[in-house]
């Protein structure tokens, strides 16, 4: 089994890459935010728990998410791999995904980091809220939101990862299918 973290900041297209990625390389895509409006949508306990702080642009407790996610890697004991996007989001995520995987003899293969121009990211964000309907993506202040817990919270992971020699940046800017064949010769080359 070989899991990637894809990340970048709200709006980098981590989403649209990883749904992409996972058919191709045959990985099963987890993506923490849409499992938690997945929540919301049923109207479940956690869905209700996590909605108002969704809609403020914070983050969802790490107890929730860990949960979800080790949930479902034990439901796939025997995929390809995974590739996990948006997750981790804090550096203790990421030491607590590091000793799951270990638990489970398997290992963070690559940390892929989506680079992408600050006015870019908030333009695709208000351009998806036209299409989406997304809450979250149509207030330029929670957006911008957003973007400052994701560099507050969430860019310390990539040194913990560099650290590791796991990280790799990708220019996130240009065409989709561009930024996708960037991507695909980073997963290639690590399997």
């Amino acid at each position: 089994m070989v899991n990637f973290l894809i990340f970048g900041p709200p709006g980098s297209g981590k989403g649209t890459q990883s749904v992409q990625l996972s058919e191709k390389f045959n990985f099963i895509h987890l993506s923490t935010g849409d499992m938690l409006r997945e929540e919301i949508a049923a109207g479940s306990e956690l869905g209700k728990k996590v909605e108002s702080i969704m809609q403020k642009g914070e983050l969802v407790p790490d107890s929730v998410v860990i949960e979800m996610i080790a949930n479902r890697i034990d439901n796939n004991p025997d995929c390809a791999g995974f590739l996990f996007d948006g997750f981790p989001r804090t550096a203790e995520q990421a030491v607590t995904l590091d000793n799951m995987l270990e638990d489970k003899s398997t290992s963070v293969n690559k940390m892929i980091v989506l680079e992408v121009e600050h006015n870019e990211l908030v333009q695709r964000l208000l351009s998806r809220a036209e299409v989406s309907g997304r809450a979250d993506d149509r207030d330029v202040n929670v957006i911008e939101n957003r973007i400052s817990v994701y560099k507050e919270k969430t860019e310390p992971i990539v040194n913990y990862y560099r650290e590791k020699d796991k990280y790799v940046p990708v220019d996130g800017m240009g065409q989709i299918s561009d930024i996708f064949d960037r991507l695909s010769i980073v997963i290639a080359d690590s399997l």
